[in-house]
């Protein structure tokens, strides 16, 4: 007789056979699958809200289902769970990966921060010589790199390329990712319920110790970690900022009777839903910006839309690049050997490739004014795809040429 756990499972996957999860989950893992996803929910978000069905699309958007709509459910609940993958992505880098030494990773640190720093300031200063300073707020906008387009894309053009270049694009990502969560949760707090974020701070406490203690049933851990982003949520800090606390605090090395760690197989479980689900449906709700001459033409005429194109496809290029320049040169650090200078300018332009973070910064930046967000994302949109543009040309050019040589 099965179990009833079993019965529920079978009732919600009714078709589904152990080798056809386990070749869904497989696919659905693949870097040019999740691209393809969030690239296919981006383009169905931009008809969708360009048709002459655009007001349904706002109805579904703004929704209410509880204490939230759709739009934010997508942006604070699902995102937590993209952003909880790469919680378990930065501790298995710090402890086990290429960041835990400092001489293997300062190269890709530094191009990262330098990626960061060089796109914001551009931003400023368009924005500040524009004469109108009301955008300044919206700084932090080019400042991210998305991960799944970057390394998709990678994936596809890149092919023939050192598998060393993409591990530079993911220790770079990861490292983006770490500042971009800092950033929201220092500066985008508006308020803060120091209640609700002790509550939030003990309870991950609990799960520090639960993980301490091998505890590793799903029962204990699921409803710790829904209440956690709850507090988080109701505290004031951006609720994604919870996946990453949990993503932290899981466990990365395995015990001796351990075939996997907690975080590789949380990972390797979890992945999927956020490739498949968690970031498309984000930008289902996120993407949906008018695109017609007259909007097109108001974003080029937007200060903080023209600092935000600059920034992406300018700054991120000129920052990633210049940043490992400057720490090889003047440093004992080296870049990787199998790696030219090359191949480091073609991942320089794809981390201009700002969508999923770039949008969620941007509702966080200019939420308050519907028209400056959809200006905004439209550059962000425009400015991923010149980036990624950039970055194919680059990365088919030198694969041309490693195949002559």
């Amino acid at each position: 007789m099965a179990r009833p756990t079993e019965r529920i499972r079978r009732l919600v996957l009714p078709d589904q056979t152990g080798s056809e999860r386990s070749f869904l989950g497989d696919v659905l893992r693949q870097e040019t699958v999740g691209g393809a996803l969030l690239l296919a929910a981006a383009v169905i978000a931009l008809v969708w809200a360009n048709s002459p069905w655009h007001a349904g699309y706002e109805h579904v958007r703004e929704f209410a289902i509880g204490p939230l709509s759709v739009e934010q459910w997508a942006a604070d609940g699902l995102l937590a769970i993209f952003f909880y993958v790469a919680g378990l992505e930065l501790k298995r880098e710090l402890v086990t990966g290429s960041l835990r030494r400092l001489s293997l990773a300062l190269v890709p640190v530094v191009a990262a921060l330098a990626g960061m720093v060089v796109p914001a300031l551009l931003y400023v200063a368009v924005v500040a010589g524009s004469g109108d300073r009301s955008a300044l707020g919206g700084w932090a906008v080019p400042t991210a790199t998305d991960i799944a387009f970057a390394l998709a894309v990678l994936a596809v053009a890149g092919s023939a390329l050192p598998p060393a270049l993409r591990a530079f694009l993911l220790t770079l990502a990861v490292v983006d990712d770490l500042g971009a969560i800092a950033v929201i949760a220092v500066f985008f707090t508006d308020h803060l319920d120091l209640l609700a974020l002790a509550v939030a701070v003990v309870l991950l406490g609990v799960y520090a110790y639960l993980q301490h203690r091998r505890v590793r049933t799903p029962w204990v851990y699921v409803p710790l970690a829904l209440t956690v982003w709850w507090f988080v949520h109701e505290s004031g800090v951006h609720a994604t900022v919870a996946g990453v606390a949990l993503g932290l605090l899981t466990r990365v090395r395995p015990d001796p009777d351990e075939e996997h760690s907690p975080a590789e197989r949380l990972e390797h479980r979890i992945r999927p839903l956020s490739a498949g689900l968690a970031v498309p449906a984000f930008a289902l709700f996120a993407a949906g910006v008018p695109v017609s001459a007259a909007a097109l033409g108001a974003m080029v005429r937007d200060p903080a839309a023209v600092g935000v194109m600059v920034g992406l496809v300018v700054g991120k290029a000129v920052g990633v690049f210049g940043g490992a320049w400057l720490t090889a040169t003047f440093t004992r650090a080296d870049l990787n050997p199998d790696l030219e200078w090359r191949d480091l300018f073609a991942v320089a332009a794809l981390s201009g490739i700002g969508f999923t973070v770039s949008l969620l910064v941007t509702d966080l930046a200019f939420g308050s004014d519907p028209a400056q967000t959809a200006r905004v994302k439209a550059a962000v949109l425009t400015a991923s795809l010149v980036a990624a543009a950039i970055a194919v040309l680059f990365l088919r050019l030198r694969r041309r040429a490693r195949q002559v040589t």
